[in-house]
């Protein structure tokens, strides 16, 4: 008999009624809000040294100019020169539409099908006065085109262009913060129904069509951006089985999923027992509350990112895991970035050194993983405040009341 608090007790059609859209109040990113991210990354071209910086289609080229482009065997970007001036390059035939997107205007360059458009970028940067130079490429570009562009423009140096992407895109602005905290809230009601709709026998197949109802319900146009459900065994894999569980009295149940507002991700797991825990499953859930919160308490201004994945480390291994990445233990970094991409720089793993500052948002979640039994991920986010880390959802209160409804 189920004894989890808000787990199980109702149906699909009950909970989809209940819910509500939830995104009243909220805007998109405005056209000056691009502009002043053109103008950041100005700046950072010139103190490192880039003449220009190619925007590929896809998230950089819309988190720079509101252009929504999807990347394809054909060139579609845009050129942004170290003096704030924006190029488009597209082929003939897309211009009418590429006008239809373009939200920060600038000159488009449009080359017809048995053209080059890696020579027709070349010549943009020559008629701007550029015959050498250091171009940064958006680290997304495709190989096809950086070596299209290599064979064109030998005169220039052709670089990566993270340190400018990057540079302005892990850090957040309140407009950004406020579009994931809704999207967030969102995904977390969504969760809260997904548990109650839960009863023996229930599929993951059918849990996941169900969140990716509700999340239309709350608001979401397209529904859950992803969505990940697992049964028992299956919980112990990260990313889960290729075959669909049903659930039992006693498994384990681990829930992953999030959607998009204007772009912006949620991205929120929840694990509990469907049926009273064992000893077993409540100590490891405890130890996993643990390591959430000691990643968190170690996320202060200044620090290196890999702080915050070793303090999860040394926490699991004071509760006797493995302290590095055998198992049973946490096998994967604690956590990511997060924003317009569901999972971007930095990284909360030992390798990244970047110091934790205002507006960097990250997933915290250093899941445990106990081979052929269960696995438990406890996934919130937080963002860097000048007073230090705060969440967008707060943690899983107990494994006898995941969601906290007896406080």
């Amino acid at each position: 008999m189920n004894t989890t608090i808000g787990v199980g007790g109702s149906d699909a059609a009950s909970e989809l009624a209940k819910l509500k859209p939830m995104t009243d109040g909220i805007s998109p990113i405005t056209l000056a809000e691009f502009q002043a991210r053109i103008n950041k990354a100005s700046q950072l071209l010139q103190s490192q040294q880039l003449d220009a910086l190619y925007l590929h289609a896809g998230t950089n080229l819309y988190y720079f100019t509101g252009t929504r482009w999807y990347p394809s065997e054909r060139m579609v970007g845009a050129l942004l020169l170290a003096n704030g001036e924006l190029h488009y390059i597209a082929p003939a035939f897309e211009e009418g539409t590429l006008h239809d997107y373009m939200q920060v205007t600038g000159q488009l360059h449009c080359w017809q099908e048995h053209e080059s458009p890696y020579q027709l970028l070349v010549q943009v940067l020559r008629q701007q006065g550029l015959t050498q130079g250091r171009i940064g490429l958006d680290e997304a570009t495709p190989f096809f085109i950086f070596d299209g562009l290599r064979e064109q423009g030998g005169d220039f140096q052709w670089l990566s262009g993270k340190a400018v992407t990057a540079g302005c895109r892990m850090h957040k602005s309140a407009a950004e913060i406020a579009l994931m905290q809704r999207a967030k809230d969102m995904t977390l009601e969504v969760h809260k129904a997904a548990a109650r709709i839960l009863r023996p026998g229930i599929s993951t197949l059918e849990v996941e069509e169900f969140i990716h109802a509700a999340h239309k319900k709350v608001g979401a146009p397209k529904g859950s951006y992803f969505c990940i459900v697992l049964f028992g065994v299956a919980t112990s894999f990260p990313h889960g089985v290729k075959n669909p569980q049903y659930l039992q009295e006693g498994d384990m149940v681990l829930i992953d999923t999030g959607c998009q507002l204007y772009g912006y991700n949620s991205d929120i797991t929840r694990s509990y027992v469907y049926g009273t825990p064992s000893d077993y499953q409540r100590h490891v859930w405890d130890s996993e509350k643990r390591a959430q919160a000691a990643a968190f308490a170690a996320a202060q201004l200044g620090r290196p990112c890999a702080e915050v994945d070793i303090a999860a480390r040394v926490q699991l291994a004071a509760d006797g895991f493995a302290s590095n990445y055998q198992l049973p233990g946490l096998p994967h970094r604690t956590g990511h970035g997060i924003g317009l991409d569901i999972h971007e720089w930095p990284y909360l793993v030992q390798s990244d050194q970047t110091p934790l500052a205002v507006g960097m948002c990250f997933s915290n979640e250093p899941m445990i993983c106990v081979p052929d039994q269960f696995g438990i991920r406890l996934e919130d986010h937080f963002y860097m405040t000048e007073q230090g880390p705060r969440w967008f959802t707060q943690p899983s209160h107990s494994i006898d009341d995941p969601f906290g409804y007896q406080g």
